[in-house]
C-alpha cells in the first residue's frame, strides 16, 4: 500500500527520496512521484510504474533544493496514470501533499469545492483535500499547519500526509490517521516515511506519530525545530525519540536473486530468534516477558478470538487448534474486516489475539479498536517493533524475524505459526496441560530449525517440480486439521506470485463439490503427514487419481507407499501434528517462488499487491 517519503536539511533532497521510494517498493504500487522545493516554487515529477520510469522520466532535468516529499501509489479513486500519480498540487500552486490512505467523504468536498471555482486536474481523494488546505488557508489567513489541522477536522478516512506550503518554504507538515508515519531525527535534517526502511540508513532515532496527531517540522533561526500535536484538541507533547535496532545489511539481498528466495532461506535463523530466551525447558513452559502482567486476566479467559488477514488468518487457523488442545480455551478464527461489524458475546471473558506482520494492516488495527471499545483484552503478534497494533493492544509478542521485504509473506508466517503453539502451551500450562506434555511439545519447538533446514536441502527437486507445473491454469491446496490452514496458505503463496487460479481448503470438503473440477489439468497439492488423518488423507488422493487429476504429496520422511499413488512427492521432517504446518509451509513457498519464476513474474512485488494494507 502507498508509500510517503520526505526530508527537509541542508542536504540535497532528490537523492535522499528517490532511495526511499525504492526501500519501499516492496509496499506495492502502480505509479511513483517526488515534489521539490526549488527557487520559490515547486517542480513536481511522476510517473506511471516502477521508481526506474520516474528515474528515466527526470533523468536530464537539473535536480535541486534541501526539500522534497514523494511517493509510491497504489490505486483506490482513479486509474493508475500519470495524472492520478502523487504529489498533488493545490489550484494556486501554493499546497502540495502526498497521502497514503483514503479520504471517504471527498466526494461532498469536491462538490463544495468546485462551486467555489477550484478545478481538478485527476480523479484522486487526495488532490481534493489539496484544495481544500489551500481553501481554509487563503480564507482565514492561517498558518500551512493550521491549515492542515483545519481540514483534517472536515475529513474522515485513513491517512498519512506530508503538506508543504510555498508561502512557508521552510516547514513540512505530518499527520496520520490510520496509516503509519514515522519521522527520523538527524543532525539538523529530518526523514520522514511510512516505516524505517527509508530511514535507516540515516539515522536511528526515530519518531513514530499515533493516530491522531500531526507534527510540524519548520525552520526557525536557521534551525529546524519538531513539534507535535493533536488534530482535534490541539494539545501539544514532547517528541518520544526511539532507537531503530535494523541493520542496513538485513535490507539487502545478500546474494540471493529476490528478496523472497532469501527470505525462505532465513528461515532457520528467524525460527532461532523467534523462539530465542522464550522456552523454559525445565519448567515445561514459555517466558513471554510482555504479558506477565496480565497473569490473572489470562487465566480467566473462557473464550479466544484470532483475527488477522490473509497470511495471518491462516497461520491463525493452526493456532485455533492448538489453543483448543493445549489449552481447552473455545476459539475461533475471525476476519479482521469482519470482526470490526459484529456484535461480540461475552466480551468481558474474551481475548483477541491480533496478527499482523507489519503492524499496520487497517482491518486487524480496527478490530483491536472494536475489541478495545468491547472491554476485551487484546494481544498482538507483530514483526515491526513500534508499529500501530504493536502499540494499541494491551500486550504482545514480537516476532523478532527481521525485516520482511517480499510481498509474499515466508519467515513471518512460519514465525506466527510457532508463537501461536508456544502461546498455546503458555495457557495450556494455567490450566492443567502437564509440565511433560509442555516440555515434549518445546523440545520438539526447539527441533523446528533444523527441520526447516533439512526441508531446504530439497530446493532442487522441488524446483524441477515447479517445472513440470509451471503451465497448470489452476491449483488445489488440501489438507485436513492442522494442515487445513496450511493448505489454504499455500494455495494463497501460489495464487499472489505465480497469478495461478489456486484455491486452498480442508480437504473434508473436497466430495462437497470441490472435487467437480478435478481433471488431468486441474493438479492438488495434498498434505499428507503421518499424523492422526493420513489415512483420510491417502483416501482423498486415491479420490482425486480414480478421476484423472494429478497429485503432489507433501508427506512425512520415510513414506514409500506414496510414491506408488502420487505423481509427485515432497518429504518433510517427521514433528508433532500441531508444529507439521510450520514445515510444510517450507515446500509451498519454494513451489510457488520457482513457478513464478517460470512464469516470469516479479516475484518480489506482485501485481496489484501491497505488503502492508492500510485501508480496508
Amino acid at each position: 500500500m502507498c508509500g510517503i517519503v520526505g526530508y527537509i536539511g541542508k542536504r540535497e533532497a532528490w537523492p535522499i527520496l528517490i532511495k526511499g521510494l525504492e526501500r519501499l517498493e516492496y509496499r506495492g504500487y502502480d505509479s511513483a512521484g517526488i515534489a521539490l522545493m526549488e527557487s520559490g516554487a515547486f517542480s513536481v515529477y511522476k510517473k506511471k510504474g516502477r521508481v526506474a520510469e520516474l528515474s528515466k522520466f527526470v533523468k536530464n532535468n537539473k535536480l535541486s533544493g534541501g526539500v522534497g516529499i514523494a511517493h509510491t501509489r497504489w490505486a483506490t479513486h482513479g486509474v493508475p496514470s500519470d495524472r492520478n500519480a502523487h504529489p498533488h498540487v493545490s489550484n494556486s500552486g501554493d499546497i502540495v501533499i502526498v497521502h497514503n490512505g483514503i479520504i471517504e467523504n471527498y466526494l461532498a468536498i469536491k462538490k463544495i469545492l468546485i462551486n467555489k471555482g477550484y478545478k481538478f486536474k485527476s480523479d484522486t481523494d487526495t488532490e481534493v483535500l489539496a484544495n481544500l488546505i489551500e481553501d481554509i488557508k487563503k480564507n482565514t489567513k492561517v498558518s500551512v499547519e493550521e491549515a492542515v489541522r483545519l481540514a483534517l477536522a472536515e475529513v474522515t478516512g485513513a491517512y498519512a500526509i506530508l503538506v508543504l506550503s510555498k508561502d512557508e518554504p521552510g516547514t513540512m507538515v505530518v499527520a496520520k490517521v490510520g496509516s503509519p508515519a514515522v519521522i527520523g531525527v538527524g543532525k539538523n535534517e529530518f526523514f520522514i516515511a511510512s516505516d524505517a526502511t527509508p530511514i535507516v540508513e540515516h539515522t536511528k532515532k526515530v519518531v513514530y506519530l499515533e493516530d491522531g496527531e500531526m507534527a510540524t517540522i519548520e525552520t526557525k533561526k536557521d534551525k529546524l525545530t519538531l513539534k507535535i500535536k493533536t488534530i482535534l484538541s490541539k494539545k501539544t507533547k514532547s517528541p518520544y525519540i526511539q532507537t531503530l535496532k535494523t541493520k542496513m545489511e538485513e535490507l539487502e539481498k545478500g546474494g540471493f536473486p529476490h528478496f523472497m528466495l532469501k527470505e525462505i532461506f532465513e528461515q532457520p535463523e528467524s525460527l532461532r530468534n523467534t523462539i530465542r530466551g522464550r522456552i523454559i525447558l525445565e519448567k515445561g513452559n514459555v517466558k513471554f516477558g510482555g504479558l506477565e502482567k496480565f497473569s490473572k486476566e489470562l487465566q480467566n479467559l473462557k473464550h479466544l478470538v484470532i483475527t488477522g488477514m490473509g497470511t495471518a488468518r491462516f497461520t491463525g487457523l493452526i493456532g485455533e487448534y492448538a489453543f483448543e488442545e493445549l489449552s481447552g480455551i473455545p476459539t475461533k478464527v475471525e476476519y479482521g474486516s469482519e470482526f470490526t461489524y459484529r456484535k461480540s458475546a461475552d466480551a468481558q471473558h474474551t481475548g483477541l489475539i491480533a496478527i499482523s506482520q507489519s503492524g499496520e494492516t487497517a482491518d486487524t488495527l480496527n478490530a483491536i479498536k472494536k475489541a478495545k471499545q468491547d472491554k476485551m483484552l487484546t494481544l498482538g503478534i507483530v514483526n515491526v517493533i513500534g508499529s500501530s497494533i504493536a502499540r494499541i493492544v494491551d500486550a504482545g509478542i514480537y516476532n523478532h524475524v527481521g525485516p520482511e521485504t517480499a510481498v509474499a509473506s515466508t519467515k513471518a508466517s512460519t514465525s506466527q505459526a510457532v508463537l501461536l503453539v508456544m502461546l498455546a502451551v503458555y495457557l495450556g500450562r494455567m490450566r492443567g496441560l502437564s509440565k511433560k506434555s509442555g516440555e515434549e511439545i518445546l523440545k520438539e519447538i526447539q527441533k523446528l530449525p533444523e527441520l526447516v533446514e533439512e526441508v531446504l536441502k530439497n530446493a532442487k527437486s522441488i524446483q524441477k517440480i515447479a517445472e513440470k507445473y509451471k503451465k497448470s491454469p489452476n491449483f488445489f491446496f488440501l489438507g485436513r486439521k492442522y494442515c487445513a490452514g496450511a493448505a489454504m496458505e499455500g494455495a494463497l503463496k501460489l495464487k499472489e506470485c505465480s497469478y495461478i487460479h489456486a484455491e486452498g481448503c480442508n480437504a473434508a470438503e473436497l466430495k462437497h463439490g470441490p472435487i467437480s473440477l478435478i481433471d488431468k489439468n486441474f493438479p492438488t497439492l495434498v498434505i499428507a503427514p503421518a499424523d492422526s488423518m493420513y489415512e483420510k488423507n491417502k483416501t482423498h488422493i486415491e479420490e482425486i487419481k480414480a478421476r484423472g487429476g494429478k497429485v503432489i504429496a507433501l508427506v512425512s520422511s520415510g513414506n514409500p507407499e506414496m510414491k506408488e499413488i502420487a505423481d509427485d512427492v515432497i518429504y518433510i521432517p517427521k514433528t508433532l501434528e500441531m508444529l507439521t504446518p510450520i514445515l510444510a509451509f517450507i515446500p509451498m513457498q519454494l513451489l510457488a517462488y520457482y513457478i513464478s519464476v517460470e512464469r516470469g513474474n516479479d516475484v518480489d512485488k506482485p501485481r496489484n499487491l501491497a505488503k502492508s494494507v492500510t485501508v480496508e
